[in-house]
């Protein structure tokens, strides 16, 4: 089995909930939500990006809005409705059983980093 295609399934099943985590902050136009992303070594191909904030914003999950920009056309900014800061709320909950989960296991297993 390849590791790094076990890497990249890994971060794939988290991509969204760690789209929604971005935008729980702040409104982001989506060339930010890729660098966040990049900078936290969770997205390297830019295109995985926009079928995922579509499926998104029709799960009724994010909104988004056109600003002018100063530097070219203007931008689409992403935003969270009610029904997505509910769902990252429970995605939230989620993911801390499962981290909990697998550290438990881990412990259990005396597994060491090699």
């Amino acid at each position: 089995m390849n590791v790094e295609n076990a890497k990249a399934q890994m971060r794939k099943g988290v991509l969204e909930y760690c789209i929604l985590l971005i935008l729980s902050n702040n409104d982001a136009y989506a060339s930010d939500i890729i660098n966040q992303l990049k900078e936290a070594r969770m997205i390297v191909v830019e295109g995985t990006l926009y079928p995922l904030l579509t499926r998104l914003k029709n799960a009724k999950l994010l909104s988004y809005r056109w600003e002018e920009s100063t530097q070219g056309p203007p931008r689409k900014y992403y935003a969270l409705t009610e029904e997505g800061k509910t769902f990252l709320g429970e995605m939230d909950a989620s993911w801390k059983e499962l981290v909990s989960a697998v550290e438990l296991i881990h412990q259990t297993n005396n597994v060491t980093e090699q």
